[in-house]
């Protein structure tokens, strides 16, 4: 009778160690396996957004090797939080990503760990660290991919495909040839534009530095824009004239057009005629302007500053009474020149000059010397004294 008492009374004890308790049934209690985490691991919390069917006891891996385990999951705020265990000696930086993988497409779930493929790795990952939403992600779940897969079937994109690709065989029945130049044309095209590349990237770079201009300077373009209304006015008030204007500039275009047009011939020949005297001009150079200089000392050259030398001058003078020369000189050419010859003729026969000869004393010496018992006063000798000639010979030297 005491093996049965004994019996009770344990199962008594049990009860009340259980009633002191809380006891969640199965579920609280932990479950055996899961891969060895060492004698020294440390536990990190990692943020999802969604953890699908992850559950305690879960691996934690790194390059496929099980480093550690799920140790807890619990709703935080909006996302998940899950607890990891991990071993001292895997090797993950602080900055490390989380995912949460599949063994196989029905396989079971795990968390991989890794370290960050879009920025260096930064320090070691510690006790207590946390891996945030923005370091996690998640696999793609068959259901879903089953899920797209159904919608695309069934009455999805498929058959708007069917009916775009008969559209557009319709579209190119009988044009084939047409289409083909078609593409040729946009081929050279976008090929052009690829060798322009570099001036088009110009020409934008152009355009913005003037619109950042012209954006520097938009107060400046204000007033003007403001401070022209005036000016604008004006113009409308004298639209009526400014058009009669435009008109008559019109009609004053096309008289020129017309008498340009008819005069055309008569131009290119006046031009032509001038083209001679213009060669001769071109021909003639530098030595044109030198001959214009006597125009300042008519009748004397130009070196007649040269002449005048203190308080006397030297004068030598060759004058010509011929009257066939005179009338040459100064009628030739002209309608006098002819009608004049006669009379000329006549009128020489007449005047018939002196044989007057003047020795050629030394500028500036008076001549007082005797020939032939004469006396030659200022110079001047008797006719037939010296050659004969034609004309009348002059030095004079005056002091």
């Amino acid at each position: 009778m005491k093996r049965p008492l004994k019996g009770l009374g344990m199962v008594a004890a049990g009860v009340l160690a259980l009633s002191g308790c809380s006891f969640n049934g199965v579920a609280g209690l932990p479950l055996p396996g899961g891969p060895d985490t060492g004698s020294n691991p440390y536990e990190v919390k990692i943020e999802f957004t969604n953890v699908l069917d992850l559950v305690p006891q879960s691996t934690c891996k790194v390059n496929d090797v099980s480093v550690g385990k799920v140790t807890d999951i619990k709703l935080q705020g909006w996302h998940a939080e899950v607890t990891c265990t991990i071993r001292r000696d895997a090797n993950l930086p602080a900055n490390a990503i989380a995912t949460i993988s599949q063994t196989s497409l029905l396989g079971e779930k795990f968390v991989a760990l890794s370290a960050p493929t879009q920025e260096a790795p930064v320090g070691t990952l510690a006790q207590g660290a946390v891996i945030p939403l923005s370091r996690t992600t998640r696999t793609t779940e068959v259901e879903e991919v089953l899920s797209a897969l159904s919608m695309l079937l069934n009455g999805g994109g498929i058959e708007q495909i069917a009916t775009i690709t008969h559209e557009l065989n319709a579209a190119m029945q009988g044009r084939g040839d047409t289409i083909k130049d078609l593409l040729n044309r946009v081929n050279t095209f976008v090929g052009t534009l690829d060798k322009q590349k570099s001036e088009i990237n110009r020409a934008i770079d152009s355009i913005d530095r003037l619109t950042g201009k012209l954006a520097a300077e938009k107060q400046t373009i204000a007033d003007t824009i403001d401070r022209s209304g005036p000016a604008i006015k004006i113009l409308s008030d004298n639209r009526a004239d400014l058009t009669r204007m435009l008109v008559s500039l019109g009609k004053l275009g096309q008289v020129s057009t017309n008498v340009i047009s008819q005069s055309k011939t008569d131009l290119l020949a006046n031009l032509k005629a001038l083209e001679p005297l213009l060669n001769n001009i071109n021909k003639a150079g530098a030595l044109l302007p030198q001959n214009l200089e006597m125009l300042f000392t008519y009748p004397f050259p130009p070196t007649y500053a040269n002449a005048q030398k203190g308080d006397f001058a030297n004068v030598h003078f060759t004058l010509d009474l011929d009257l066939k020369n005179l009338m040459h000189n100064l009628l030739g050419g002209t309608v006098l020149d002819k009608s004049l010859a006669k009379q000329a003729a006549a009128l020489r026969g007449q005047l018939k000059p002196p044989q007057i000869v003047i020795p050629q004393a030394p500028p500036g010496v008076l001549n007082t010397a005797v020939t032939t018992g004469t006396q030659l006063i200022g110079g001047l000798s008797p006719a037939g004294a010296g050659d004969p000639g034609n004309g009348l010979t002059t030095l004079m030297g005056a002091q």
